[in-house]
């Protein structure tokens, strides 16, 4: 049998590596976790490759040690923690006594201190050591039975640095030991070491290896070269010593690790499955697949399943009772084969129907009529992403409808995802399973893992968890929504608005292949064209996708401005280059360069693959994505074609109605400022849209001074930047970027803006202060949004808070108010009988598929719905236009 092995993890060191080398992350209850996520990914990775026996992690306590009592008499301090890192050392340290790993604190006693004890006790028992941190001065305790090891982060991979006795020889020239004397020269401002003035590493390391320490070198110093070094060392020796005594590792502090209790067992215990799912760690779950403490085959529950009609209409028959009822139906994928459903009642426990083949067994149809006899003989049938399941459960009736999603959406827009185990746990108090669990990351293999009993189990109890969560949620959910004063909004627009976006992705918008194919070649006969002329203006072939060749050819052969050095090279971002463009012809042609070969893979080429076998483009709408209350578009994210650009705007062709329609386009015209307008009560502005059309010419008037018949071009497109900035929160130096201006002429310009409009001023400052006292800002219609970023110790943070919280009621409320249009066109277009429908909603524009000979009618209905969606103190206006194609039509 070979030696034991022990691994001993400096906590500090390496959760504060997780935390700046992982980006931040927060669970539903806005706790910070990155540190503690990386930290469980570094020690569960080291212990893959470690095969050891014995674990234990080493804190620093709070109370100051023998060294900080040093350092602050030479008036040194250390760097404070960051808040968002404190707050997780006691998560950390909960998790490891979770996973049953032992801690090692002393008061008075620094956590490497500690490690320096224990692995000098190991090696004296015999065994073997690793050593884990990310403190250099640990390498004073390497050998040939202690390996340190160091983990680095490149680029977001973390790498690691073994070292041994000769390690540490080969990479500093000096032996462990040496390493002490090393930093008593050459400092460590990581670990608050000063060393002295004027000796750098190399330096250090020349001395030591010739004189083994800083004493001999002392005795010596006539010797040193340089001078600069010999003058340093005698000017500053107190300093050499006290910087010594800091880098000196106690290796025999009054501290001895209970060896069995540093036994590795089973670290995936129900403790720290259930602290990882309140942490939303779902990474790490799929790691206690094989835990005999949590998965047990006995821990997964059977529930009543049917696999037949009469099966299913027998157990229907002996829950289907209350008021509601949960469903969930089970597909392999987002829009894959349907698996099944579950039904969940009250009082009951869920059941599982099976959809399946041959003859007595359930089909797709048979189980929707099923299901949608459930919804009739309750009040009310809750899911969760209802919208994902309408084509069997039915989309009649939206108010006899719940999603439990949605609902948890508005209470907290700030979430990636909305699943039943979230829901569960932010709402009901209770730790659920995470799919991933169960059915792992892709339901499109769902069908595969149901053909093994195991596997069929696991996917069952998948689907009635969701059925049962989203029923047993519903009481909840709505007292929160009621209690937040945004049940209103969740009923009256949300819940309808499932139903809207679920008929826009069932229409489709058609896009002409042929054409599409046709615009791809132009694309790249243009970008061949181009290409050749920036290789004949470069005087040589390079690859232009490429930053750094780009940079090299920019920055060094042209010998361009602006050049901007990086780790990896020149930067070459757009707005580096946008600068340049003005005055050199080649730069443009780069950038022209980049929006053709964009054209070209994302949409000539992207679109295509999206085509289904009905010539139509069946996209993804979310309403539960972004936190303003914006709707987003995804599978293709269609609200991106670009309309900037001829080129890009010619792309909107291929999109053509079907045979005997036309395309109506109705937008929205300058929605945000009305809103802003309106919710400030600003009278100069909401005078100046009751005065004339052209509202930027109006307040460049107002603003400079200037007769409105004598404003020009530029100081009307000055104000234009100015009225819309204001609505994003814009600085000076924003503005000053975007109008080609000095900083000083844009402060100006905000300045004389605030004196025009004083009402806007104090509506923005309002919100502000009024995010600040309730951690929230909201929109007329009610919706929340939170901002946590007000409340960080990061200045940079504070100030984007800032910028939130004034643009979000204004975004948030356009954002309501387009939805109410939306869900009121496409009732309009129900309830009259019409054939046209609503097919795609892009920010502040609809586009209807319009029977020719509805066109009239249909765009009665957009005027009407659109510019009374909202009662606010200015008109709501829209611009309308309709074509054969997209492109015609907008």
């Amino acid at each position: 049998m070979g030696k034991e092995k022990i691994v001993l993890i400096d906590g500090h060191s390496i959760l504060n590596r997780a935390f700046y080398g992982i980006p931040d992350l927060t669970n539903g209850e806005g706790l910070h976790t990155n540190a503690v996520y990386g930290f469980l990914n570094i020690m569960l990775r080291i212990l893959e490759q470690e095969n050891a026996q014995y674990l234990a992690v080493a804190f620093d306590l709070h109370a100051p040690t023998f060294r900080h009592k040093i350092y602050s008499a030479y008036k040194g301090t250390r760097h404070p923690m960051p808040e968002e890192l404190r707050e997780q050392v006691p998560l950390m340290q909960e998790m490891l006594r979770a996973m049953r790993v032992p801690l090692m604190m002393l008061e008075g006693y620094e956590a490497d201190d500690l490690i320096g004890t224990v692995s000098l006790q190991m090696e004296q028992k015999g065994l073997d050591v690793t050593i884990i941190s990310g403190d250099r001065d640990l390498l004073q305790l390497a050998s040939d039975t202690t390996l340190v090891r160091i983990p680095k982060t490149k680029r977001g991979v973390t790498e690691v640095e073994d070292y041994r006795t000769q390690d540490v020889i080969d990479r500093y020239q000096v032996t462990p030991s040496g390493i002490i004397e090393l930093k008593a020269l050459m400092g460590d401002a990581s670990d608050n070491i000063p060393g002295i003035p004027g000796v750098g590493e190399k330096t250090a390391a020349k001395i030591i290896a010739a004189y083994g320490t800083i004493e001999n070198a002392h005795a010596h110093a006539d010797e040193i070269k340089p001078n600069k070094a010999r003058e340093s060392l005698l000017a500053h020796y107190d300093m050499a010593q006290l910087s010594k005594t800091l880098a000196t590792i106690n290796r025999h502090s009054p501290f001895e690790l209970d060896l069995e209790s540093a036994r590795l067992g089973n670290l995936f215990t129900k403790e720290a499955l259930a602290l990882c799912r309140r942490l939303e760690f779902k990474n790490l779950l799929a790691r206690f697949e094989n835990s005999a403490e949590e998965t047990g085959r006995t821990e997964v529950p059977v529930y009543e399943t049917a696999g037949t009609e009469e099966e299913a209409l027998r157990l229907l028959a002996g829950a289907a009772t209350g008021t509601a009822a949960g469903i969930h139906v089970l597909r392999a994928g987002e829009r894959g084969k349907v698996l099944g459903a579950a039904a969940a009642f009250e009082g009951t426990e869920p059941i599982f129907i099976r959809n399946g083949e041959g003859s007595a067994a359930i089909s797709e149809q048979r189980l929707s009529q099923i299901l949608r006899g459930i919804g009739e003989k309750t009040q009310v049938l809750c899911a969760i992403d209802l919208k994902s399941q309408l084509d069997i459960l039915g989309e009649e009736r939206p108010e006899r409808y719940f999603d439990a999603a949605v609902a948890a959406y508005l209470l907290n827009p700030l979430k990636s995802q909305y699943t039943y185990d979230d829901i569960s746990k932010d709402h009901l108090g209770r730790l659920l399973p995470a799919a991933e669990e169960l059915i792992g990351k892709k339901p499109e293999a769902l069908e595969t893992l149901m053909d093994t009993e195991e596997g069929f189990r696991k996917a069952v109890r998948f689907a009635c968890l969701c059925a049962q969560t989203a029923l047993e949620s519903r009481g909840t959910l709505i007292e929160k929504l009621r209690e937040t004063d945004m049940l209103r909004l969740f009923e009256e627009i949300e819940m309808p608005l499932v139903f809207t976006l679920y008929e826009m992705e069932k229409a489709g918008i058609t896009v002409r292949g042929d054409e599409l194919r046709e615009y791809g070649e132009r694309l790249s006969g243009q970008i061949s064209v181009l290409e050749e002329k920036i290789y004949e203006e470069a005087g040589e072939r390079f690859n232009i996708n490429s930053p750094r060749q780009l940079g090299s050819i920019l920055f060094e052969k042209m010998h361009l401005p602006y050049g901007k050095k990086t780790k990896t090279g020149y930067s070459t971002a757009a707005d580096v280059l946008e600068k340049l463009s003005e005055e050199y012809p080649f730069v443009s042609d780069i950038l022209e360069y980049r929006q053709l070969t964009k054209l070209k893979s994302t949409y000539a080429d992207g679109l295509s693959a999206f085509i289904e076998a009905d010539g139509r483009i069946h996209g993804k709408f979310n309403q539960m994505v972004t936190a303003t209350g914006r709707i987003s578009s995804a599978d293709p994210n269609l609200q991106n074609i670009p309309v900037r650009t001829q080129l890009g705007r010619e792309l909107r062709r291929v999109f053509v109605p079907g045979e005997g329609c036309v395309f109506v386009d109705a937008d929205y015209s300058q929605i945000e400022l009305r809103v802003l307008a309106s919710m400030s009560g600003d009278q100069n502005l909401i005078d100046a849209y009751r005065q004339a059309k052209d509202i930027h010419a109006i307040t460049a008037s107002q603003v400079f001074h200037i007769p409105l018949d004598q404003i020009t071009a530029v100081e009307r497109r000055n104000a234009k930047a100015v009225n819309f900035g204001i609505v994003y929160g814009i600085s000076s130096f924003g503005l000053s970027n975007g109008l080609s201006i000095s900083r000083k002429e844009a402060q100006e310009y905000i300045r004389k803006y605030f004196e025009t409009y004083p009402g806007i001023r104090r509506f923005l400052d309002d919100a502000v202060s009024s995010a600040k006292e309730k951690g929230y800002s909201v929109t007329m219609f009610g919706r929340r949004r939170p901002v946590p970023e007000l409340f960080s110790s990061n200045f940079m943070q504070r100030s984007f808070g800032e910028r939130v919280a004034m643009n979000s009621p204004i975004q948030g409320t356009a954002a309501d108010i387009i939805k109410i249009a939306m869900v009121r066109v496409s009732k309009r277009l129900r309830e009259e009988g019409l054939s046209s429908r609503l097919v795609l909603q892009v920010h502040d524009e609809l586009l209807i598929e319009a029977r020719v000979d509805e066109q009239e009618r249909v765009e009665a209905i957009l005027r009407e719905e659109m510019t009374g969606a909202a009662s606010l103190a200015v008109a709501l206006e829209i611009d309308m236009h309709s074509g054969k194609n997209w492109y015609e039509a907008h």
